[in-house]
């Protein structure tokens, strides 16, 4: 019986079954994880695609404001020929880029010099971390409302304390440049610890053996950090720099409650001069033309970043 069995033809699958097999249950899995992933495409759809379209619909349009609230009627480039031509639009434009890669970079590097630190720390990292998310986990609104007590002309905290040590009553929100410095600052206090936590999460991950050759070859602790540390960090670098450039390009709640916009237009941005245009003067072509113009740029600037960013790690990979 032995021999008998040895001798009956072994059936074998067939290459092309078994890759259908494969395809059929590729295809499956790919429909359960869209059926999952719908109500959520969905909702992003809902809050974020829906209104940049409609914003684009009214820009394009000539808006008439009624009683009943305001129609579409024809189609125009008129509202981004005003816009062109706008004197406050380009320099909202210029202050929300200067004012994007200026805190920008002060979070990136006092974030990464802090991340240093808090690596180094064999004891009490995470209360130290609990303690410096804290800035980053109140609303915006209100570290602008606490800041805003801080720079106050009569009964400020900064303004006392300038007093007691005879340094005069310097003006924080009244005068362009000392208004724009003094926002800056708030929003660096608040979002430095972003920066922070992602850049820790990023040295954590990274490799001990590398840094274990480097300290036997004799390396320094600045040569270990610009020729290791910083070059094996640079991905964690982009998200952090591309997150915070999407933040800060949306300025809107600090210059909304510490300034206003002023004094006059030294702290107005795009966000802040479409909300004015739309809600303020009952403009809304022209509004939404200021806010599809914001959306442009933060698309085009985020796409070059990324594009330089693959740039550069493709030469490393070659060298």
């Amino acid at each position: 019986m032995a021999v008998v069995a040895n001798e009956l033809p072994k059936v074998r699958r067939s290459p092309t079954n078994t890759k259908i097999k494969r395809d059929t249950h590729s295809k499956r899995l790919a429909r359960i994880g869209w059926a999952f992933s719908t109500p959520a495409l969905l909702f992003v759809a809902l809050v974020t695609i829906f209104p940049i379209g409609f914003s684009l619909a009214l820009s394009l349009s000539n808006v008439s404001v009624t009683g009943n609230g305001f129609s579409l009627q024809g189609f125009t480039f008129s509202n981004y020929y005003e816009l062109l031509n706008s004197s406050t639009w380009r320099y909202a434009m210029e202050f929300t880029v200067f004012y994007t890669i200026a805190t920008v970079l002060v979070e990136l590097i006092l974030g990464t010099a802090i991340a240093l630190i808090l690596e180094r720390l064999t004891k009490g990292r995470g209360p130290m971390m609990a303690l410096l998310l804290l800035p980053w986990s109140m609303i915006t609104v209100i570290s602008a409302e606490l800041w805003q007590y801080i720079y106050e002309g009569t009964y400020g905290v900064l303004q006392s304390m300038f007093s007691a040590v005879g340094l005069g009553s310097p003006v924080f929100l009244g005068s362009p440049t000392p208004a724009v410095v003094s926002m800056m600052v708030a929003d660096i206090w608040k979002t430095t610890p972003f920066v922070a936590v992602i850049v820790v999460a990023g040295l954590v991950m990274l490799p001990s053996e590398v840094f274990e050759a480097a300290a036997v070859d004799g390396a320094s602790s600045w040569t270990t950090f610009w020729r290791i540390t910083f070059p094996l960090l640079r991905p964690t670098i982009a998200i952090a720099v591309l997150f915070r450039i999407l933040q800060a390009f949306g300025l809107f709640d600090l210059p909304f409650v510490l300034t206003g916009g002023g004094p006059g237009t030294s702290t107005t941005s795009l966000a802040l001069l479409s909300y004015k245009v739309m809600f303020q003067n009952i403009d809304y072509g022209p509004g939404a033309a200021v806010a599809v113009s914001a959306t442009l740029l933060v698309i085009v600037g985020s796409l070059l970043f990324l594009r330089v960013f693959k740039a550069q790690v493709g030469k490393e990979e070659l060298q």
